[in-house]
């Protein structure tokens, strides 16, 4: 009883949460100036937000948040399906795992802003390859927690299914599959952050559309409140990705203690 008084309440750390943005509003408005800082190299927040009503009213910025967290969903859940699909393939076949692992390393060494001009090469200035640079990003955290997961599964427990005269697919299905969802959600988390990273590479290598296009705009004109406003409209696409992961996470993993699927 004691324990659970004393930790902190819901709305105790909203409130805090709440506070320390506020704080950083107030240090993001004034600081700069205090400090003798130019507004063109950090602009303040108000000058920030001034811009972002005119890009809302000039520069069509709905339509490029838009398209970027289209662009982004698209490569993050392309990306989910290849990785779980491929983990489970590599964590039930050492002989699959043997012969494709050092492919699948070697492309994930290869640095992925390499493969971008290349992919704006082969589709043009379309939205495959912001797409695919995407898919590049997440497949490989999440391949390797659901390989991680399959593999650590304990043998004992698929020989008892076994013998209880279980099928290859009633061992995935009942055994391997529900003890890879812990780990498969931690690499959604990681993979929902990537995802974005994935989709601004692209835009920036080649593309008339979305965030990362207004960020190479704004660069060109010298206009850094608008590289701010693009910054800020990437990190909440990022933001609410992770949300609705978390969301989901808990509703699947109910049975879970709730500290275990905390937010760290």
């Amino acid at each position: 009883m004691n324990a659970m008084m004393a930790q902190p309440s819901t709305q105790r750390m909203m409130i805090g949460s709440v506070l320390l943005l506020i704080v950083f509003l107030a240090a993001w408005q004034w600081l700069p100036g205090l400090f003798g800082i130019p507004a063109f190299i950090i602009p303040p927040a108000s000058t920030v937000w001034d811009e972002f009503l005119h890009m809302l009213a000039n520069d069509r910025l709905v339509y490029h948040t838009v398209i970027t967290a289209l662009q982004v969903l698209a490569g993050f859940v392309l990306g989910v399906i290849l990785g779980m699909v491929v983990g489970f393939v590599l964590g039930m076949s050492q002989a699959a795992e043997f012969m494709l692992s050092p492919y699948i390393l070697a492309l994930q060494i290869a640095p992925k802003v390499a493969f971008a001009p290349l992919f704006v090469i082969w589709f043009g200035y379309t939205v495959y390859p912001k797409i695919l640079v995407a898919v590049l990003i997440v497949f490989f955290p999440v391949m390797i927690n659901v390989l991680g997961a399959v593999r650590a599964i304990d043998p004992d427990i698929v020989r008892l299914a076994r013998s209880f005269t279980a099928s290859r697919f009633q061992v995935f299905w009942k055994v391997e599959f529900p003890a890879a969802m812990p780990p498969f959600f931690a690499g959604l988390r990681i993979a929902a952050t990537l995802a974005v990273i994935g989709v601004v590479v692209g835009e920036l290598v080649g593309g008339n559309t979305g965030l990362g296009y207004l960020l190479t705009f704004g660069e060109g004109a010298g206009n850094t409140a608008m590289v701010f406003v693009a910054i800020i409209l990437l990190t909440l696409i990022g933001i609410v990705l992770y949300a609705v992961i978390v969301a989901i996470e808990n509703r699947v993993l109910h049975y879970l203690p709730a500290r275990a699927r905390k937010i760290t």
